[in-house]
């Protein structure tokens, strides 16, 4: 194949310094790579930067994010795919499969032995400080037994390119591993943006691989369990890899649990639901050894499940990986890792490891500290990217301080060959160019052995001559590919039949965290969209009278202003201390109140919990969902708090806000049935919007004013509530307190009537299932029922009445203040019956688990 002249492999020969994919060593073009290429070239640098695009933009869109600490282009960043994928060939993929199943197997012998027997040990194949100095040995975990065929139920690992040709193993990953989700997510986008890529190349699919996984979790289950329930256990939104926790949900349909939605009971792990505690069988954990226990490991961990490691000793739960896994994640035993295969097998590894010297052994520390410049030291620990030493750019000071700290504590120290990762074609800027790669490959435990995904996941340098790959430092991903000669089923069949283990779900099956996370989400959004609106018709009424900051603002915008401030709760705004400079320039607290996030009350803060709230509820929400919730982000992040905007831009902001919302709230119910949870949303919602506009009628028409300025009073409220049309329709005359009274507050028919909305709100909490115990009607139910009479036995008559003054209409007030405090304690009730997770267990005995 002849590619020299083509202007996409331009600059791609020069400064050949490492193996490459494509590259043979007599600088031939590898074979096995020629359809991908022929493929790249034909579609050239237009087709590919548009492609290119066409993922960035699919990625976006699905909402797949890599939570990046720190990060200044924010927490969720967005997940890079290469539009140039890796390949290898199956008949090279056949031995790296073999290694990659010995390894497991071997990795899950040394789990067993270190737990057990500890023959390794005994019989001088590793050192014991090997093992014992590590972090990740948890003696707590000592003499556990498992229900399951095999300790290590899940095995990544790393690989690279060595000098060799060949694939070397450069770290395991045995805690929790991740990547799976984000590597089926690149084959998905790969298969919609990319799909000519693949023209007459046969690309074995993953679909087996996830069968097995799924059966390898019903499986774990303990012994007689027919129908086991499976939950998976997150840290949460601020995880860096938290999306693919609610991917793997969604894909599997699994619960998305966290830690306080689990509670240890007689010797077995209950989730809350909102009507009792359900059996947990098995837990596929995304959270890291020591914070699994407070009550055993870290009791400073509000991540795990008190008391769970008693539950595992006594079989009544499994946990994947088990506890106590991240011992093998343990640099450390590279160097015995021949011996023990030697030992378990009596046969040598398939795959080979990087060179590797632990330090804890005197001919092998001096030969690390007399040559030390040319080897990569680390500690045995899976510790901090900053823990890694590439000695060759460590000025003297540096390499004298590493010494030391190696002579203090030589145990603790591993030195490794620096191995020139093989790079691989990326397409950067129209061109070709190679990149560094890692790959990470899985294997899954099977009854007779463990299945190994055909491919994995792929990661690319961030820049030409970049040693680390990392996706914390920047890195992309590739899709990757094992071809075959052989033609491949290209039907993706990722639906397993469960349904005689697991029947459809209800609401009493919903974990008390998500439930609570759909009420305030409901709550969230009602309040942006009332808020929103509310801020629009006082901008609204800014621009239609003509005001200008530094004017005396007239008497319908003093009220408006003010009501703003009750309403939203941003004291001391319009109405508190230093008032008077306040309104001299309002429109500067009314940007304030759009855009500032720090402002409590403000529209920009609410937003922010609301996205706090979706981004936890993720794994329910539709694709639909996330592209609108990512289209508000886009659309607030154009917008800086410190700019003061005119009042016709805000309004531009708020239109486009609001209508943004409508369609969100519209695409919820497509989501999520109405008995798996929507439930607690439309409460949430409901609740939110009923407290809001008692807020509204409080703050505008209780009082009473001259004829004109009380028309502007009905006027506004009318417009913020969206309902100044349908009071047109249906009362066709001239605005009054008496019919507005009766729209907003009193019609049962309206859906944006106070009486509809407690009416909506007194029928869906009769539909939430009564916790075990009550008997009856529950608290908050009684509250709301007490809330619907109030205003079912009103008068419209002796709600308008005036009190001495004539200045207020007190019976409405009392009302409408007597209402407010029912809906408060009514959502207090919901939060106390339903969402309580203040159990917390703690140690008799402080113990200390370093991070470092």
């Amino acid at each position: 194949m002849t590619i020299d002249s083509n202007t996409l492999f331009q600059n791609y020969f020069t400064n050949h310094k490492n193996y490459d994919e494509v590259l043979k060593s007599n600088m031939k073009i590898n074979p096995e790579w020629d359809d991908l290429l022929s493929n790249l070239i034909t579609a050239g640098p237009d087709e590919l930067i548009s492609r290119q695009k066409e993922i960035d933009w699919l990625m976006d869109e699905n909402g797949v994010t890599y939570n990046v600490y720190n990060d200044p282009k924010g927490l969720h960043r967005a997940w890079d795919l290469s539009i140039v994928p890796f390949l290898i060939h199956d008949k090279e993929w056949l031995t790296i499969e073999k290694g990659l199943k010995q390894r497991a197997e071997l990795l899950n012998l040394i789990l067993k032995d270190v737990y057990g027997k500890r023959e390794l040990i005994k019989n001088g194949i590793v050192p014991h400080e090997v093992l014992f100095a590590h972090r990740g040995f948890l003696r707590q975990c000592d003499q556990i037994k498992y229900n399951t065929s095999k300790d290590l139920l899940i095995h990544a690992a790393d690989l690279a390119r060595g000098p060799d040709g060949r694939m070397w193993v450069v770290n395991d990953r045995t805690q929790a591993p991740s990547g799976l989700g984000y590597a089926l997510e690149n084959r998905f986008a790969m298969n919609k943006a990319a799909s000519n890529l693949f023209n007459g190349i046969n690309v074995k699919q993953p679909s087996d691989f996830f069968q097995d996984y799924n059966q390898m979790l019903i499986d774990a289950a303990p012994k007689d369990i027919d129908n086991p329930n499976i939950v998976i256990l997150t840290s949460g939104p601020h995880n860096e890899t938290y999306f693919e926790h609610a991917y793997m949900s969604s894909f599997l349909g699994y619960p998305l649990v966290k830690g306080n939605d689990l509670v240890v009971r007689n010797g077995r792990v209950w989730m809350k639901s909102l009507k009792e505690l359900k059996q947990v069988h098995v837990i596929l954990r995304r959270v890291d050894d020591v914070y699994m226990d407070p009550l055993e490991l870290r009791e400073d961990s509000y991540l795990g499940i008190a008391g769970i490691l008693d539950v595992i000793r006594q079989k009544n739960v499994s946990i994947v990986n088990p506890i106590g896994s991240g011992v093998l994640e343990n640099s450390g035993l590279i160097p015995f890792m021949n011996a023990i295969c030697k030992y378990f097998f009596n046969e040598e590894l398939l795959l080979p490891q990087i060179a590797s010297w632990w330090c804890g052994q005197e001919k092998e520390r001096n030969h690390v500290l007399k040559n030390i410049k040319k080897y990569v030291v680390k500690r045995i620990d899976r510790s901090n990217r900053e823990s890694i030493y590439f000695c060759e750019f460590l000025n003297e000071a540096k390499l004298n301080k590493l010494k030391e700290e190696i002579l203090a504590n030589p145990y603790r120290f591993v030195a490794q060959a620096k191995i020139q990762f093989s790079t691989a074609p990326e397409f950067i800027e129209g061109k070709l160019e190679p990149r560094k790669i890692m790959c990470r490959t899985f294997a899954i435990a099977k009854k007779d052995g463990y299945s190994i995904m055909p491919g994995g996941l792929v990661r690319v340098a961030a820049e030409r001559e970049n040693l680390i790959v990392s996706n914390q430092r920047g890195g992309i991903s590739k899709d990757f590919w094992i071809v075959s000669d052989t033609q491949q089923n290209y039907f993706h069949n990722y639906a397993w039949d469960n349904t005689f283990r697991n029947p459809v779900s209800d609401i009493n099956d919903l974990p008390s965290h998500t439930a609570e996370n759909l009420f305030w989400s409901g709550r969230y959004l009602g309040r942006a969209l009332v808020t929103s609106r509310l801020l629009r018709m006082c901008l609204n009424s800014m621009q239609s009278s003509q005001y200008k900051n530094g004017e005396v603002p007239p008497e319908n915008l003093k009220i408006i202003f003010e009501a703003i401030t009750g309403i939203t709760h941003t004291l001391p705004g319009f109405v508190g201390k230093g008032k008077e400079d306040v309104l001299k320039n309002p429109l500067k607290e009314l940007n304030a109140l759009v855009l500032d996030s720090y402002k409590v009350g403000s529209l920009a803060q609410t937003l922010g919990s609301f996205n706090n709230s979706y981004y936890t509820l993720r794994n329910l929400w539709s694709k639909d969902m996330w592209r609108v919730f990512d289209g508000i982000k886009k659309l607030w992040n154009k917008h800086d708090k410190d700019k003061e905007y005119s009042v016709a831009a805000l309004i531009k902001l708020l239109d486009s806000t609001i209508t943004r919302l409508i369609a969100f709230m519209g695409l919820i119910e497509e989501s999520i049935l109405v008995d798996q949870g929507l439930l607690l949303y439309f409460i949430g919602l409901q609740t939110e919007q009923a407290s809001l506009t008692i807020a509204k009628c409080r703050s505008l028409i209780v009082a009473s004013y001259d004829e004109d300025l009380e028309y502007e009073m009905l006027e506004a409220l009318l417009s913020s509530h969206e309902s100044l049309n349908i009071y047109r329709y249906s009362y066709r005359s001239y605005l009054s307190v008496e019919n507005v009274v009766k729209l907003v507050i009193l019609n049962d028919k309206y859906s944006r009537s106070l009486t509809y909305q407690l009416s909506r709100i007194l029928k869906d909490i009769g539909k939430l299932p009564l916790p075990t115990g009550i008997t009856g009607n529950s608290k908050c139910y009684d509250l709301i029922h007490e809330a619907n009479q109030i205003i079912l036995k009103s008068n419209i008559d002796t709600l308008l009445e005036l009190d001495e003054t004539e200045a207020v209409r007190e019976n409405l007030e009392d009302m409408l203040s007597e209402l407010s405090e029912l809906l408060h304690q009514t959502s207090l009730s919901i939060s106390d019956t339903y969402f309580n997770h203040s159990y917390q267990q703690n140690q008799l005995v402080n113990q200390n688990f370093p991070l470092q």
